[in-house]
């Protein structure tokens, strides 16, 4: 499970990448109960999304022509410039060289050998998420990827991954779930799903989805539709798993919910 005991390949951060940081504040304020804390202006117009004064993700304007709306995840190394190496050896990009933030941390951006997006985050005075595995906090994480061995093989080469494989209903193959190196089944923070196995994923192409845990899939669905947002899986129960949804904000920014299982 997502803890806030960050050690080498687990997600520690995660964003938003959004053309009208006003209205994403309203949606994500409606659906989850956030606000929005500034960086101040020498970030640039950076911010935290935050729930009880605990940041739970962050947040920047992206113009159109400069990126889709989305959310990136960034995942923990000791040393960004030796994850930037790791990654162009096993046929990944770097898309936004390592980088001092402030006093903070050190950052990259990246995509897999897929063209999927993600980060890096070397911690500074800033550790990462204060909150995870809470309502309103992310929860799981799950990779869309056209080929799941080759991923596994690609993210293995950068951060170390170790996997637990799951029988999925019917004959969908095995669920690949992941965790840092050397911590063990219990530190599991995802999955990785075959793209193709999910048509509203197929149509819009591979990507690492944010699941957020909620009190009431149901109602955040309802509040995301008046709020502007898309449904593009309606609320579903997973034996053993809990009741998801697949959303996206109403700039395209695709995410999940999901209220888990007593039995998870």
């Amino acid at each position: 499970m997502l803890t806030t005991r960050y050690v080498t390949g687990s997600p520690n951060w995660l964003d938003l990448a959004t053309p009208d940081m006003e209205a994403a504040q309203r949606f994500y304020e409606g659906i989850f109960d956030w606000t929005f804390q500034s960086a101040g202006p020498e970030a640039g117009g950076y911010g935290m999304f935050q729930s009880e004064n605990r940041t739970v993700a962050g947040a920047m304007t992206v113009p159109p022509e400069q990126g889709p709306p989305s959310w990136t995840v960034y995942f923990q190394t000791p040393d960004a410039e030796a994850t930037a190496k790791a990654v162009q050896a096993g046929g990944g990009s770097v898309a936004v060289e390592p980088m001092d933030v402030f006093d903070m941390g050190r950052m990259a951006v990246f995509t897999d050998p897929a063209g999927v997006g993600f980060a890096a985050w070397q911690p500074g005075t800033n550790k990462g998420l204060d909150v995870v595995n809470e309502d309103g906090a992310l929860f799981w994480l799950e990779l869309y990827a056209p080929d799941t061995d080759s991923a596994l093989t690609f993210y293995r080469s950068v951060f170390g991954w170790e996997t637990t494989s799951l029988p999925m209903p019917g004959d969908a193959g095995n669920y690949l779930m992941i965790n840092p190196s050397g911590q063990g089944a219990d530190a599991m923070f995802g999955g990785i799903v075959p793209v193709d196995l999910d048509p509203a994923e197929a149509a819009e192409g591979p990507y690492w989805a944010p699941y957020f845990h909620v009190a009431d899939v149901d109602a955040t669905v309802a509040k995301a539709e008046q709020l502007g947002g898309t449904v593009r899986m309606a609320p579903v129960d997973l034996e053993g798993v809990g009741r998801i949804a697949k959303l996206a904000d109403p700039f395209g920014a695709r995410f999940a919910i999901m209220k888990s299982s007593p039995t998870q």
